[in-house]
């Protein structure tokens, strides 16, 4: 007769529970998965395909009591360590909707805005188009299977049990979120030194001609060379996300210690 005990059960709860919750903590938030359109149903019952997929793989999982302090702190640390992996993955799309929300503002754009339904709030058109760009390339080359690596291996460089991340990585992830800002300058540092030399040119223009009107004028081109600008930077949208990924990745595997 097969005896079914506590200890065997907390074992079987033991395996499964810790990386289902680094695991479904990182699919809450992380891009295409994490919207607001995708149930919570889906994206926890994904997670825990996953897990099931990926059990073999992993280490040896430790054994708590079900009920107990450590068994606590240990499932807040995984929805930490899965949550800020999840973000890092998240920050990829709102280096191009900053760049984006930046050009609007440049080209006259940034009063047409529309409902942004992964986030739930008003971004630009621009901003969004960018958004669903990006999701594609992301998408295309396989992006979401290159960071869904990094999360199963971090169960061997941050084993359960071990604890958050290192001072060194909290300082990283510092680091990186300033260097998020300094991406979205220079993807539309471009577009902004374009502007600018048509509304120099019109300045120009007013001062030799002061019966043109201007302010008729200027406003439609300076809103067609923002959309000539923006569509030949479409060119190398694929190598810029492919660089930004892996730009990503590394700070994901330091954060983990890999």
């Amino acid at each position: 007769m097969y005896l079914i005990t506590d200890e065997l059960i907390a074992s079987w709860v033991s395996h499964f529970m810790w990386p289902f919750i680094r695991l479904s903590s990182f699919f809450i938030i992380v891009p295409v998965l994490g919207s607001r359109l995708i149930p919570a149903r889906i994206r926890i019952g994904l997670a825990l395909v996953i897990t099931i997929l990926v059990y073999p793989l992993l280490p040896e999982m430790p054994v708590l009591e079900a009920v107990d302090i450590q068994t606590f702190i240990l499932i807040f640390e995984q929805i930490i360590i899965g949550s800020t992996l999840g973000f890092m993955v998240f920050v990829l799309l709102q280096i191009f909707i900053l760049a984006g929300q930046t050009i609007s503002m440049q080209m006259g754009l940034g009063f047409a805005s529309m409902v942004d339904p992964a986030n739930g709030v008003s971004v630009a058109v621009l901003s969004q188009w960018y958004q669903v760009l990006v999701t594609l390339v992301y998408l295309a080359i396989n992006g979401h299977l290159l960071t869904l690596q990094v999360v199963v291996e971090s169960f061997y460089s941050l084993p359960i049990g071990q604890g958050l991340f290192t001072t060194d990585s909290w300082f990283a992830l510092a680091e990186f979120g300033a260097w998020l800002f300094r991406a979205s300058l220079m993807l539309a540092l471009p577009a902004i030194s374009s502007l600018l030399l048509v509304n120099i040119s019109f300045g120009v223009m007013t001062r030799a001609a002061p019966q043109l009107n201007v302010f008729a004028l200027g406003f439609p081109i300076t809103m067609l060379a923002g959309l000539v600008v923006v569509w030949v930077s479409y060119s190398a949208a694929a190598d810029l996300v492919e660089q930004f990924l892996g730009v990503h990745v590394n700070v994901m595997r330091s954060l983990v210690g890999q």
